[in-house]
């Protein structure tokens, strides 16, 4: 983050310290953008796109470490199947620790899956609109294949494991194993939220790399046809896992246009 007045600070969930950073402080009337990282990631590795979205929107910016990511608290292994619903559970109580009111949650890979996830709840009404990179609502035997190859690649070398302690420090195994294990969990290939989809109503926006190896145009069309509110896709070409990192500038104004579009920003 270049923002030189946001800071890293902790909030305690359930006696976990969690690691947050507020870019601009919740304006009464206004929503909230709230990321929400990766299988892989955290606060530090969004690099300077919350910000970059906020100044866009005009609005403010909340990005969090999910426990066993970052500088936040370990989290026990192994992970449950149904991790991602509990992560819901701790984003409805973060919402309400730090009174963010009104949000558009902005969520990557198994975060755009949290984020479905929580919109489905019917008493979330605070959620205006959903915000998503490469969100994944069933396992596809493609993805869980190049889940695999990356654990080989982390056993095998030291490549990866060394880009990932600069974020996670000595979450870096728990971060890495805490993802990859489950999702390569012989039960975890029966992980379906896709009757979850009829209850979100509101407006989303998904951005998908066309050589995404997690996931594919799949995950796009079932989440088109099935959710209960408007959905616009956009599909990058010669792109991955990562749009706002591989395709910034795509991705940033892709995003902002949608917000814009929705009215739902500083006008």
């Amino acid at each position: 983050m270049t923002d030189k007045t946001a800071q890293a600070e902790f909030i305690e969930i359930d006696g976990v310290r969690l690691e947050c950073m507020f870019i601009g402080r919740p304006v009464p009337g206004r929503p909230t953008l709230v990321f929400l990282h990766e299988g892989l990631g955290c606060l530090s590795l969004w690099w300077q796109f919350p910000e970059l979205l906020a100044r866009q929107t005009g609005l403010t910016a909340f990005i969090y470490s999910r426990a066993g990511y970052g500088q936040s608290d370990p989290a026990p292994l192994p992970r449950p199947i149904a991790f991602m619903h509990q992560e819901a559970e701790v984003l409805a109580r973060i919402m309400a620790h730090c009174s963010l009111g009104e949000t558009i949650l902005v969520g990557h890979s198994d975060g755009a899956s949290i984020a479905l996830i929580y919109t489905a709840r019917t008493d979330n009404r605070n959620v205006q609109a959903l915000v998503l990179e490469a969100p994944h609502v069933f396992t596809e035997p493609s993805g869980l294949d190049s889940i695999a190859q990356i654990a080989e690649t982390y056993r095998a070398t030291d490549t990866l494991r060394s880009k990932l302690i600069r974020h996670h420090g000595t979450n870096t195994d728990i971060a890495f194993r805490g993802w990859n294990d489950v999702w390569l969990h012989p039960e975890f290939r029966a992980w379906n939220i896709e009757a979850e989809l009829p209850q979100i109503k509101v407006p989303m926006l998904i951005i998908q790399g066309e050589t995404d190896a997690y996931g594919t145009w799949r995950q796009v069309e079932a989440i088109r046809q099935q959710s209960g509110g408007p959905v616009e896709a956009i599909g990058i070409p010669d792109c991955g896992h990562a749009p706002h990192r591989e395709h910034p500038e795509v991705t940033l104004a892709a995003m902002a246009d949608f917000i814009h579009k929705h009215r739902i920003c500083k006008t």
